[in-house]
């Protein structure tokens, strides 16, 4: 037995004598992205499955780190979503480059940068929540900060390694919105939805928020993905406070 193993089983003991248990394992983060529109009919009940891990946090050993990412290209068909970006556009156009042309579809879910299914599959997008956790992942601790409402992150990063040039990325995201849906496909209807990716930077300097948004309703969530499989080996969120 290694004095590493050793170490631990006089932990356990002295910790089982004195009746206390042993702490829980760390759960390990596993990102799942949605790429989504207010403008598309079948991507309500995706929303819904997005917000429901929210809530939970966990899945099995996983800590889920839910971005609501809604795509620009649904908003000539009848209804701009409010909540669209052209960088979530970009980012899942990057993931079709990886997955093929056919891939880039709404709702579409990628889990860990490297595993996409069909939104709405909730049973489907638990299983790879959980298959995600059980990969090697980094230690990602985060930090923010905000002066004059910029927000800037500090991120570090231990235990990665990978044969590929890795980058940051952060995200700025907003739950409990609501919007009446007046044309297009859900026409008619009130959404609702959480994990709303309001900004996306390279920097650290993530960006100043805006006014419309909910302080209290904010999170910031890094993620350190690499250059050329878009697999994503680390990430960590934060409430802004």
């Amino acid at each position: 037995m290694s004095r590493l193993r050793s170490a631990a089983s006089v932990v356990l003991a002295a910790l089982a004598l004195s009746g206390q248990s042993a702490p829980a394992p760390a759960r390990v983060p596993v990102v799942v992205e949605l790429f989504t529109s207010e403008g598309c009919s079948s991507c309500p009940p995706a929303d819904d499955v997005l917000s429901k891990l929210a809530r939970e946090g966990t899945v099995g050993g996983a800590q889920v780190i839910p971005l609501g990412l809604h795509v620009t290209y649904w908003d000539q068909l009848g209804w701009k979503d409010p909540a669209s970006l052209l960088a979530s556009t970009e980012r899942q156009q990057d993931y079709g480059r990886e997955f093929g042309a056919d891939s880039i579809y709404t709702p579409q879910v990628v889990i860990d940068g490297h595993t996409q299914l069909i939104g709405s599959d909730e049973a489907g997008v638990r299983r790879a929540i959980a298959k995600a956790a059980l990969e090697p992942h980094g230690l990602v601790q985060l930090s923010v900060s905000i002066a004059a409402d910029v927000v800037t992150a500090k991120a570090t990063v231990e235990g990665i390694r990978a044969s590929e040039p890795l980058h940051n990325l952060f995200f700025i995201t907003e739950d409990g919105l609501t919007s009446v849906v007046k044309r297009g496909e859900n026409g008619g209807r009130t959404l609702h939805s959480d994990a709303v990716v309001r900004r996306i930077s390279v920097s650290d300097t993530v960006g100043k928020l805006s006014p419309e948004w909910h302080r209290d309703r904010l999170h910031v969530a890094v993620i350190v993905q690499g250059a050329k499989t878009r697999r994503i080996y680390g990430a960590a969120t934060t409430i802004l406070k």
